[in-house]
């Protein structure tokens, strides 16, 4: 009740050195006067803030209640720059936001290094009551530099690139890329700048190349809180240079006696072959059996010699192609399982044949056997039951 009754700050302390000479009371008067203190309703709130080289801040203060006492904003430097809305330091980037009976926003355009420490913000009361709000301001880094590469490399050899930059604060971060894909350089080397706060990033890569890097873009990105919009990069293509990779590619895959046919020899190296052995293209006018063989061809780009090889079977002039064959084949197919039913078929018919054959001759046979002569056995046999009624003989 007796501290709710308290009238100004001033006061407020004047108790409190009252109250510390007692010691028993020290404690309770202690957390009274911090809670008086952290419940001033005219207690000035500011924020801290961090911008770029280049931007714009905005500078805030408030207080909860107003007794129509003006807010003021100062510099680093404890120079007025604004004091309510009048304008108190010739400087255009510094302009009036908002101002309020409760608040004074200003804003600082075109941030520099230095500007970058505590503002105070003031409200002229009795005591008067200030805050403090720090401005970070960030060193932008510049766009990095890649050296170091200067002309194609062998193939198995190394390239070492050393990418640059400077400007930064805090110092950035530089990484390798490899058709997007990040490489490992050496740790970033940091240097600080002659009579600036910033800093120069220096990262090295090495790599030792094949084949397979011709033509590879080596990117270097720097990483960087300033960087809102995503890092800034630079790119190197390098060039290896290696032997020819040669293959040799016939016209067709059937090659007929008495026909046109042609072998081409295609090499792919850095730089491009410039010669072949007996040249890039071997012409057959009129195919014949003697061509066949196996055909060699050979290409030089100055870093190597590489052949390559390809076996000639000349072919019948009658002998189909590979689609075609397929085709053949399928009917053959059909024809030879129509071919095996028919003999099955066969088989089957000439068995029952058979069998039925040997009854008719069991038959025929019958009667000859009591014949007294040649001569009867044939008459029996060729008159079967016939000459059976022959025999007969009717009285009367």
């Amino acid at each position: 009740f007796f501290i709710g009754c308290i009238p100004n700050q001033m006061a407020t302390y004047s108790l409190y050195r009252a109250l510390v000479k007692s010691s028993a009371l020290y404690g309770v008067a202690s957390s009274l006067v911090v809670r008086v203190l952290d419940d001033d309703p005219m207690q000035p709130v500011t924020q801290d803030e961090t911008v770029s080289v280049g931007g714009t801040v905005t500078l805030t203060c408030r207080v909860t209640e107003s007794d129509n006492s003006s807010l003021q904003w100062s510099n680093t430097a404890q120079q007025t720059l604004y004091f309510g809305e009048k304008r108190a330091l010739r400087d255009n980037r510094i302009q009036l936001h908002q101002s309020t009976g409760t608040e004074l926003s200003i804003t600082i355009g075109d941030i520099q290094l230095s500007d970058e420490g505590e503002y105070t913000c003031s409200i002229f009361t009795m005591p008067v009551r200030t805050a403090r709000a720090t401005v970070t301001v960030l060193g932008v880094p510049g766009k990095p530099q890649i050296s170091g590469y200067e002309d194609a490399v062998q193939e198995g050899g190394k390239v070492t690139l050393t990418c640059t930059s400077s400007g930064s604060k805090p110092p950035a971060k530089l990484h390798w890329y490899r058709d997007q894909k990040e490489l490992t350089g050496r740790p970033d080397v940091v240097e600080s700048n002659p009579g600036e706060p910033t800093y120069t990033v220096i990262s090295e890569l090495t790599l030792t190349v094949g084949r397979s890097d011709d033509n590879a873009l080596i990117a270097c990105a720097v990483d960087h809180p300033s960087l809102a919009h995503g890092d800034k990069g630079s790119e190197q293509r390098i060039r290896v240079l290696f032997t020819p990779d040669v293959t040799i590619q016939p016209e067709s895959d059937l090659p007929r006696e008495g026909g046109k046919f042609h072998l081409q020899c295609i090499a792919n190296g850095n730089p491009e072959p410039i010669s072949y052995v007996d040249g890039s293209v071997l012409r057959f006018e009129m195919l014949n059996k003697s061509d066949n063989g196996m055909y060699l061809c050979q290409a030089d780009n100055g870093i190597g010699k590489v052949q390559g090889q390809y076996t000639l079977l000349v072919q019948d002039p009658t002998a189909m192609s590979t689609s075609s064959g397929v085709d053949h084949a399928v009917i053959g197919g059909v024809v030879a399982v129509i071919v095996f039913i028919l003999l099955c078929l066969l088989i089957v018919l000439g068995r029952y044949l058979i069998r039925h054959k040997g009854t008719y001759l069991t038959h025929e046979a019958k009667g000859s056997d009591d014949a007294p002569d040649a001569d009867t056995a044939i008459i029996n046999a060729e008159g079967g039951h016939s000459g059976a009624e022959d025999k007969k003989e009717y009285f009367i």
